[in-house]
C-alpha cells in the first residue's frame, strides 16, 4: 500500500503538471469576450462586480495580480492564470478522485494490491484526468479569467475530501474531514453556487458508509434529506443570514433611534453568542452529532464571510460599484440578484401569458445621513408582474418575462407546433 501511495501522488502530480504547462501555454493574453474584463478589473482594484459577486475569487486573482510588481500591462495574464492554475488542481484531484474510486472496485483489501492491480488504477487515474484536462468546454474555461475554473477546482476538491472522509470514517478524529468540507463549501460560495451540488453526494456517501445494511427506501430518505440540506443552505441560510441583520438593522435605526450599523452589529454578537453557546453546550453533553452539525455551520460561515470584503469595498467608493452593497439592507438586495428580476422554477407563467396585474417589488433603501435613518428612495412599483393564472404551469419552460418579441422567438424556435 505504502508503493501504491508513493506512485499515486508522483503521477497525480505529474498529471498536474501537464495540465497546468497546457493551460498556461494556450492563456489568454490579455482580456476575453464578456466576463473575464469585468473579473480583471474588479478583482485587481477589490473592486465590486456584478451580483451576487465573487470575494473568494477576487482575493485569489488580487493575490495573483501582485506579481506583476506594478506593471499593469501583465496583471490581465496573472487574473488569466487564477484559472490556468486552478484547472490544473482540478485535473489533480481528479486524477486522485478516479484512483480512490477505483481502488474500491480492483482492490478494496490491503492484501489485494498486487503491482498488476496497482497498475490498473493508476493507469485509471490517468487516463481519465487526461481525458478531461482536453475536453473542449473544461479548457475554454481554464484559460480565461473567469469563475467557473476556481468553482470546478472547488467542488473537485469538496468531493476527493468527501473521499478521504469516507478513508477514515470510523477513526476517532474523522469528523475534522467533514468540518473542513462545511469550509471548503463555504468559501466555494464566494466563487460560485455550482459546489452546493456536492451535498447529494455527501449524503451517500454518508449514508453507505455508516449503515451497513442499505435499501431503496433508505437511499430514496437518504437523497430527500440531502436536498433538504441544500435547501436550508442555499434559500435559508446564504440569503437569511444578511436578511436578518437588514431586519435588525432598520428596527434598531428607524424604530429605536440608534445610530447606523447599531443592529447589525447587535444581530451578529448574538447570532454568533447563540451558536458558541450551542458548541460549548453540546460538547459538554456529550450530543456529538448536533455539535458536528453546530461546527459544520460555524465553519461554512467563516468560508462565506468572503462576502464582507464586498460590503468594505462598497463603503471605500471604488469606481465599480454595482448596486452599492454598503450595509446589511443593500447587501440582501446584491445577493438575492434583485436587479435581474424573477424567473419562474417551479410554478410560472407560459411565453405568452397575459399580464393582469402588477406587484411592488421590494422597496431599496438608502442611508440619510441627515435624519439618521434609513429612507425609501425606489419603491419599485408595480416591478413584479401578474400573470393570468390560466396561463401558468408547473415546470414552465417555454417562458419570458421580456414582453416583445417573446412569442415570436418560441413560435421560430419551436416549430409550426407551438400556439
Amino acid at each position: 500500500m505504502k508503493e501504491f501511495r508513493k506512485y499515486n501522488n508522483i503521477i497525480g502530480w505529474v498529471v498536474f503538471t501537464i495540465a497546468a504547462i497546457v493551460y498556461l501555454m494556450t492563456i489568454e493574453p490579455t482580456v476575453s469576450w464578456w466576463d473575464p474584463g469585468e473579473h480583471i478589473s474588479t478583482s485587481y482594484k477589490l473592486q465590486v462586480a456584478h451580483p451576487p459577486g465573487a470575494p473568494t475569487f477576487q482575493l485569489v486573482a488580487r493575490f495573483f495580480s501582485l506579481f506583476a510588481f506594478g506593471n499593469t500591462a501583465k496583471v490581465a495574464v496573472l487574473i488569466n492564470a487564477v484559472s490556468a492554475i486552478g484547472s490544473a488542481f482540478t485535473i489533480l484531484f481528479l486524477f486522485w478522485i478516479i484512483t480512490m474510486l477505483a481502488r474500491k472496485i480492483v482492490a478494496p483489501q490491503e492484501d489485494q494490491m498486487t503491482p498488476a492491480a496497482r497498475w490498473k488504477i493508476l493507469a485509471a487515474g490517468f487516463v481519465g484526468a487526461m481525458a478531461f484536462t482536453f475536453t473542449d468546454s473544461f479548457w475554454f474555461s481554464a484559460v480565461e479569467a473567469n469563475v467557473f475554473a476556481l468553482s470546478y477546482c472547488c467542488t473537485a476538491a469538496v468531493f476527493w475530501a468527501m473521499l478521504k472522509w469516507d478513508e477514515v470514517a470510523d477513526q476517532k478524529h474523522s469528523i475534522r474531514w467533514l468540518i473542513l468540507i462545511s469550509f471548503m463549501i463555504g468559501l466555494s460560495i464566494g466563487v460560485h453556487l455550482l459546489n452546493l451540488l456536492t451535498i447529494p453526494a455527501l449524503a451517500l456517501i454518508y449514508y453507505f458508509r455508516k449503515y451497513k445494511k442499505t435499501s431503496r427506501w433508505g437511499i430514496i430518505l437518504t437523497v430527500a434529506i440531502s436536498f433538504i440540506i441544500l435547501s436550508f443552505v442555499m434559500y435559508i441560510l446564504i440569503p437569511w443570514i444578511p436578511k436578518l441583520a437588514g431586519m435588525f438593522e432598520l428596527f434598531f435605526v428607524n424604530s429605536l433611534g440608534l445610530p447606523f450599523n447599531s443592529g447589525t452589529i447587535f444581530y451578529f454578537f448574538l447570532f454568533f453568542g447563540l451558536l458558541i453557546w450551542g458548541i460549548v453546550y453540546t460538547s459538554k453533553k456529550g450530543k456529538t452529532v448536533v455539535n458536528a452539525l453546530l461546527l459544520s455551520v460555524v465553519f461554512l460561515l467563516i468560508g462565506y464571510s468572503s462576502f464582507v470584503n464586498l460590503v468594505i469595498r462598497s463603503n471605500a467608493g471604488t469606481p465599480i460599484n454595482e448596486d452599492s452593497p454598503k450595509d446589511a439592507i443593500s447587501m440582501v438586495s446584491y445577493l438575492n440578484r434583485e436587479q435581474y428580476g424573477t424567473w419562474p422554477f417551479l410554478y410560472g407563467q407560459y411565453y405568452n401569458a397575459p399580464m393582469i396585474d402588477a406587484k411592488d417589488g421590494t422597496p431599496v433603501y438608502q442611508k440619510d445621513n441627515k435624519s439618521g435613518k434609513y429612507v425609501i428612495v425606489d419603491y419599485r412599483r408595480g416591478q413584479i408582474p401578474v400573470y393570468d393564472p390560466k396561463f401558468t404551469t408547473l415546470f414552465p419552460r417555454m417562458w419570458s418575462n421580456i414582453r416583445k418579441g417573446s412569442a415570436d422567438f418560441y413560435k421560430t424556435w419551436g416549430g409550426p407546433g407551438v400556439p
